[in-house]
Order: structure tokens, then C-alpha cells, then sequence
């Protein structure tokens, strides 16, 4: 499988996460966006909507991350653990899918924009990611897991994203603590411990931090 991406990406990590779960090999390409690879005519052949990160397995392509996290699963997954086939369970993880989806795209709106353009952080776009992360807190209140008793696929996307708002700590003005949200913190920890994977997930959050820095 030719798995398009670029490290430093949350989503694409995340996807890199749920691989290293099933137990599968991608075979890894790097994208570059900064140079336009992104938009050459074979790339745009496989994904019209040029982005990442893009999956190719034989003749199936497919992108959009938490969309390539279930084919990854229901295709090669051995168990039903990280995508239950209990209705229920299998509908809360579909909804913190979506709410990591909404904290992804609020972290960006708060943090990339300012980065690349080195203009101030806006409060009020900061006061809108503090109220996604208070609201995850909250949902983690007694669990070690985001989800039941065990790993799933609403972890490994959320630990994507939440890795990536601890590193851009670097940057002056930001202001986001994830680690002071003590239910995040506790969580965030045992992520580290038990996630598989997780070395690769750090290597690509270093890569984001050296971009952050320098831009």
C-alpha cells in the first residue's frame, strides 16, 4: 500500500498510528506541499483534491485521515478492538472522531495562520481552543482511555493532535498548556506508555516543531 504524507502532519500520523496497531507495512511517501508536489498531474491522477494524507491500496484510493483509519481496520484489523462493532461504543468513537476533527481544526485556525504569517495570536481564536480542550477534559474525566477500558481509533487520532498542541509551546505568544488540564495530562501520559507507534508519532511532532520554529 503507497501511503502519501508528510511526517510532521497530525493526521497523517494519526493514520501512521492505526497502521502500526494492525500490524501492517505502508509503503511511505513523502509529499512535499511547500514544493507543489501535491499538485503534479499524477498525484492529482490518484487524489483530485490534492491532499494528504492520500492511501493507495492496489486500485483503491482514498484520503481524508480518520476516513483511512476505519478502511485500515475493517480491511486488515484482526480484532474489533480499535473500531467496535458494538453500535453504541462504535457511535461514541465515530463522535470523538469528529470532535478531534473540530480541535484539529481549531488548533489550526489559531496556530498556523499566525506562524506563517508571523502576526500576533488572536485571543479570541486562543479562548476557542481552551474551550475544545476544557470539553475534552472533561469527556476523559475517570478514563485512562478516550473510549472504554482499552486503545482505540478516537485515541490515536486525538494523541496526534494533542502531541502536536504541546510541541507548538515553542512558539512565543501561544499560550496553550495542554499538560495543565489534568485529565488530558493523565491520559496524555499513559498515550506515551501504551500506544504503539508512539516513537515515530514524536519523530513527526519534532518535524512540526522545527517547522513552527522556523517559520
Amino acid at each position: 500500500m503507497d501511503f502519501y504524507y508528510s511526517p510532521g502532519s497530525p493526521p497523517c500520523r494519526a493514520v501512521l498510528l492505526t497502521a502500526k496497531c494492525v500490524g501492517i507495512e505502508l509503503n511511505k511517501k513523502i509529499l512535499d506541499m511547500r514544493a507543489g508536489e501535491h499538485l503534479k498531474p499524477e498525484f492529482l491522477k490518484i487524489n483530485p483534491q490534492h491532499t494528504i494524507p492520500t492511501l493507495v491500496d492496489n486500485d483503491f484510493a482514498l484520503w481524508e485521515s480518520r476516513a483511512i483509519m476505519i478502511y485500515l481496520v475493517e480491511q486488515y484489523a484482526k480484532t474489533d478492538s480499535l473500531y467496535s462493532k458494538c453500535p453504541e461504543t462504535r457511535a461514541l468513537i465515530n463522535q470523538r472522531l469528529y470532535f478531534d476533527m473540530n480541535l484539529y481544526l481549531t488548533f489550526g485556525k489559531y496556530c498556523y495562520k499566525t506562524a506563517m504569517t508571523k502576526t500576533p495570536f488572536d485571543p479570541e481564536q486562543r479562548k476557542q481552543l481552551e474551550t475544545q480542550l476544557e470539553l475534552f477534559n472533561t469527556l476523559l474525566a475517570g478514563n485512562n482511555f478516550v473510549i472504554g477500558e482499552s486503545l482505540t481509533l478516537a485515541d490515536l487520532a486525538l494523541v496526534a493532535t494533542i502531541s502536536t498542541i504541546d510541541v507548538a509551546q515553542i512558539l512565543r505568544g501561544f499560550n496553550v498548556d495542554v499538560r495543565k488540564y489534568a485529565n488530558i495530562h493523565k491520559w496524555y501520559e499513559n498515550m506515551r506508555a501504551v500506544t504503539p507507534g508512539f516513537k515515530e508519532n514524536h519523530e513527526g511532532c519534532l518535524e512540526m516543531k522545527k517547522f513552527l520554529e522556523d517559520k
